[in-house]
């Protein structure tokens, strides 16, 4: 995928934004958020090689049953739900559709690439559940989607490398078998650090510790974020595509999206660290429930991201340059890859 491409994306993610009345306060705000991931960005083509995903995030609830569109029947389960039921915290609901795609670091070979990653797609649909205040954020969400030749990566991927007259991936008859998949994830992340230098300039640390649980992925990881700028937008940071990593809403008015309209500006560089115990991916371990092509998955891996963020109007705009460490044993190269977060909070 070329930059073109990559920059038509974006442009098709920000323009129905532009027309949606904004409000006061940030309580009553939704936000959507678009993100995208993708190899090119390191002039690369292998491994992970694109990610998208879109969310929209609700307004702040005192409680989830005042959302109007949640069904009856489950209302019972919200509330007995484990950490995002709190008293004294605001709550959140969000939406999420995305899809990621894996491929061998040669791809125009046609055979079956036994000492490299399977060929695979996901797809997916997510519905979160958050509680939060000004230095606290846990996130429940449940997954459900598609891996294999039903998630379309294989048609999504060889569209956007005819489009952009890249080689198309022949390898893609050896893909991972269709499969459903379901997970449940937590996410905590807490503001342990948070200060003012003066002048509109501040700095704050954020770590996260997080778990997930289900056939796509079973895992347990720990990180933490450092941001310094100018105008620091009141949240709670910026992530990678997965579960749980939706944190780029404003807790409150402090936000300077939320400052008189000729302030809201703000910049700020940002560095993060995640690592992951990984017990089982199958993405690399291979489907679940019949044999399928697999290689022996690293037990620990983490994530070194280094970006910046712009805030100007009611968008944040982040991107990111991710050093991915090896994910399985015969794997030649770490992965490099780019990310680009959009939100619109209105």
């Amino acid at each position: 995928m070329t930059a073109r491409c990559i920059t038509l994306l974006i442009l098709i993610a920000v323009m129905p934004f532009s027309a949606m009345a904004e409000v006061d306060n940030a309580i009553d705000s939704n936000t959507f958020s678009f993100y995208l991931e993708n190899d090119a960005f390191a002039k690369t083509d292998r491994h992970y090689t694109s990610g998208v995903r879109l969310t929209w995030i609700s307004p702040d609830l005192t409680n989830y049953l005042e959302h109007p569109r949640l069904p009856e029947w489950g209302r019972p389960l919200i509330d007995r739900l484990p950490f995002i039921n709190e008293p004294g915290y605001q709550r959140a609901i969000y939406l999420s559709i995305g899809q990621n795609i894996f491929t061998p670091e040669d791809t125009e070979r046609s055979d079956l690439i036994e000492e490299d990653r399977p060929y695979a797609g996901h797809a997916y649909l997510a519905i979160g559940f958050q509680s939060k205040n000004t230095f606290r954020l846990d996130t429940l969400e449940f997954d459900l989607g598609i891996v294999g030749p039903h998630s379309y990566a294989e048609d999504v991927q060889t569209q956007f490398h005819e489009w952009t007259d890249s080689p198309v991936p022949r390898g893609w008859d050896n893909q991972l078998d269709d499969e459903l998949v379901a997970g449940i994830v937590y996410m905590h992340k807490n503001k342990l650090i948070q200060s003012g230098l003066g002048n509109g300039f501040n700095y704050d640390v954020i770590p996260h510790i997080g778990s997930g649980l289900g056939n796509l992925k079973t895992y347990v990881n720990a990180g933490a974020q450092v941001r310094f700028g100018w105008n620091l937008p009141n949240d709670f940071g910026t992530f990678l595509i997965r579960p749980g990593c939706e944190c780029n809403v404003p807790v409150d008015e402090r936000d300077p999206r939320f400052f008189p309209p000729h302030h809201r500006f703000g910049v700020h560089a940002f560095m993060a660290v995640d690592t992951i115990a990984v017990f089982h991916d199958i993405f690399l371990d291979g489907n679940t429930f019949q044999d399928s092509h697999r290689v022996d998955k690293e037990p620990f891996t983490a994530d070194i991201m280094a970006g910046f963020s712009l805030i100007f109007s009611r968008f944040k705009v982040s991107y990111a340059y991710v050093y991915r460490t090896k994910e399985f044993e015969n794997q030649a190269k770490a992965n490099i890859f780019g990310t680009i977060a959009i939100s619109f909070t209105y």
